[in-house]
């Protein structure tokens, strides 16, 4: 806008006594509202379509329903939720299908035993997992919209789910259960996770329903690497047992961890030698693969598949051996072939598991939202997070039907399929490929995988997990409440659990966030010397600051929370009454209230949002700037907050109006004074402050 008609620049330092009364020069013709409409009507009539309220556009867009019904609604509808029928036909065959083929593969090979080790996290026969590395990753690829994501079992939700399904369904304290016992129990488990997936899911289509994919912002960054992290660390003391060869109870609640650790302390002399040596081999195997892997990333043509490697040679070793008839290892044991029987979970558990099925849902569409968005950012495309949402949803849903838990995007094999070279959502189908083999033929083979490999495969898995922490450095130099957070919910995860750290979390970063509004400076704006621009008084221009005139900006939300803040604030500047001299000393020049303020311009483009308390706050500080002769223009104001408020019983009708004292401008976004004494309503329009408080556009001032 700097080059409106019959602009002038500022002037210099010596015509300053031009400025004495600062509504009587004149620096330009005022831009009057038909003017602005002539100039700018594309824009305002995009800012009218955008204040439109909300009640009006939910009418329109429910007498688009019928629209919705035709044929061309429904395709639309068919193409916006099933993301297949829109990239499938631009599928580029020849540069795609290979590296989909060899991602979708590799990543197929690194499920088996990631699912057979995930399924013991969640306190399930190992079959199971295999089940879950299978259909939720079906179900994803037609309906999800991340071209590069790879769901299935994930470390965090098994252990959450694990530790549910322990105190759902304990183990009886005696312990030694015979075959049929033993078989009951794992039967009550699976129900259990089964109803958990199945509550989970029904939560996210719920979420759908509401369009509430939104709500993965409420899991900040540091809040789901934090989770994470200290998840991987429960994950791993979980394992010790099974390193060591040691029949131990699972613990569950807060301070599980470190249970775990005086459990596993105090049976040390009774480890398993074989088990021990097994789990030493292994990861000695797994962990040199997993660096070799990170480090020729770019000169691999796809990556080693450590697990399926050490599988194989575990599963021969114990079976040429007999370990486990001779050293009483522990092995997976027969995996039943095909496919288990749909049967819907037990309903009446579904009360109990709710509160479970809520952070296992939230973490769940959290990694796999922000998962999919690092990479479709990376790769220049656009995901739909309500999409997300129903693509999760109904796998959870839909694969609980077949004993399933809970699923999600996975951080390993999600970084793996990349670095396979995968390119959309068709590697997930070479994935069920491999899994489906696994279970229709080669099930057998695996017989005599000892758990131990299986627990070494878990341990391994979480490498990206724990080098998460290596981010913290960088954090503190960046945001030292980001920092905060981050420490804050690792520290809940990890001495309480990760239930209940989630929630210390999110509510610590939500603190974090009223925190941060509490501390939001009020900047004075001064007239950049040769320009039309308003900047803030700080800054190092040369600025001309109008005699009598204060123009301030408050970008912050005003509150409850901070209308005590933005009183003291106003007070200092403006040099009502006392609390302005003790309130803190604010960015500006020293003399920036020496003259005495006839005119303050408020600038509430940076104000999101104000409520009853911040409204009222405006009115009674509209009524003492007029007690004190002081005119007080609100500009840019975002809605009718502002216009409304209650009346001072102490005061006469006519000042205790908020109206009164202040109302807003006809054809502007904008509010002035009711008692505009020698000033009328068009000098709110004369200022023409319409800009950011970054750079303010310089006012013509009407006679």
């Amino acid at each position: 806008m700097s080059g409106l008609p019959d602009a002038r620049a500022c002037p210099g330092l010596g015509e300053a006594s031009d400025l004495k009364f600062p509504l009587g020069a004149k620096f330009r013709e005022p831009l009057t509202e038909a003017r602005f409409q002539q100039l700018f009507g594309d824009a305002e009539q995009e800012s009218d379509l955008l204040s439109e309220p909300r009640w009006s556009r939910l009418c329109r867009q429910w007498r688009r329903l019928p629209g919705a019904c035709s044929g061309p609604g429904a395709w639309r509808l068919l193409l916006a939720r099933l993301p297949p029928l829109r990239w499938l036909p631009h599928y580029r065959w020849r540069a795609w299908l290979l590296g989909d083929a060899v991602a979708g593969v590799t990543v197929g090979i690194v499920h088996v035993p990631q699912g057979m080790a995930f399924a013991l996290l969640t306190s399930v026969p190992p079959v199971f997992g295999l089940y879950t590395s299978f259909f939720p990753v079906l179900i994803y690829t037609l309906l999800g919209t991340g071209r590069h994501l790879s769901t299935g079992t994930f470390a965090v939700l098994s252990l959450m789910t694990g530790s549910a399904v322990e105190r759902l369904v304990p183990e009886p304290l005696g312990g030694n259960l015979s075959e049929i016992e033993r078989e009951q129990l794992d039967a009550q488990r699976v129900g259990a996770a089964a109803a958990l997936a199945f509550g989970s899911g029904a939560l996210m289509l719920g979420m759908f329903a509401l369009q509430l994919g939104v709500l993965s912002t409420f899991l900040s960054e540091p809040v789901v690497k934090a989770l994470t992290s200290g998840a991987a660390l429960h994950v791993l003391v979980s394992q010790l047992p099974s390193l060591l060869g040691l029949p131990l109870p699972r613990q569950i609640g807060c301070f599980a961890l470190f249970k775990t650790l005086a459990a596993v302390l105090t049976a040390l002399p009774r480890s398993s030698p074989a088990e021990l040596t097994i789990s030493a081999l292994s990861l000695a195997l797994l962990v040199p693969v997993k660096e070799l892997n990170v480090r020729f990333r770019d000169k691999l043509p796809t990556p080693i598949p450590g697990e399926i490697v050490m599988v194989l040679l575990a599963s021969v070793l114990c079976f040429t051996s007999s370990l486990d008839t001779r050293y009483n290892v522990q092995i997976v044991g027969l995996l039943p072939g095909g496919f288990p029987q749909p049967r819907l979970p037990n309903l009446a558990e579904l009360p109990r598991i709710l509160v479970d099925s809520l952070p296992i849902a939230l973490v769940a569409f959290a990694v796999s939202a922000s998962l999919a968005s690092i990479y479709a950012d990376k790769y220049s495309y656009t995901i739909d997070s309500n999409q997300e949402l129903l693509a999760h949803g109904v796998s959870n849903l839909i694969s609980s039907l077949f004993s399933c838990f809970p699923n999600s995007a996975t951080l390993a094999t999600t970084s793996l399929l990349v670095d396979a070279g995968g390119n959309t959502q068709l590697a997930g189908l070479f994935s069920c490929i491999v899994v489906l083999s696994v279970l229709l033929w080669l099930g057998p083979f695996f017989y005599y995988l000892p758990k131990a490999v299986l627990a070494c495969i878990n341990i391994s898995s979480m490498r990206q997990m724990f080098f998460q922490m290596q981010e913290l450095p960088q954090l503190w130099r960046i945001s030292r409440m980001d920092f905060a957070v981050w420490m804050v919910t690792w520290v809940a995860v990890v001495i309480l659990s990760v239930d209940l750290g989630l929630a210390i979390g999110v509510v610590f970063s939500m603190m974090t966030v009223i925190c941060r509004t509490q501390r939001v400076q009020c900047l004075a704006l001064g007239l950049a010397e040769g320009t039309e621009l308003y900047r803030p008084l700080r800054e190092s221009h040369k600025l001309c600051k109008v005699p009598g005139l204060c123009i301030l900006s408050y970008p912050a939300p005003l509150y409850f929370g901070t209308r005590g803040q933005f009183r003291r604030t106003l007070e200092w500047h403006l040099g009502l009454g006392e609390g302005g001299k003790e309130a803190p000393k604010t960015d500006g020049p020293p003399d920036a209230v020496a003259e005495p303020v006839r005119v303050v311009v408020l600038d509430c483009s940076g104000l999101t949002f104000a409520d009853v308390a911040g409204a009222r706050e405006v009115v009674q500080l509209a009524s003492r700037c007029l007690d004190a002769g002081i005119h007080l223009l609100l500009a840019q104001c975002n809605g009718e907050s502002l216009s409304t408020g209650d009346t001072d019983p102490g005061r006469t009708p006519e000042q205790s109006d908020p109206r009164t004292a202040v109302r807003q401008c006809p054809g502007c976004s904008c509010s002035c004074p009711g008692e505009t004494g020698d000033y009328g309503s068009e000098d709110l329009h004369s200022v023409g402050l319409t800009q950011s408080s970054a750079a303010w556009r310089a006012p013509t001032i009407c006679a």
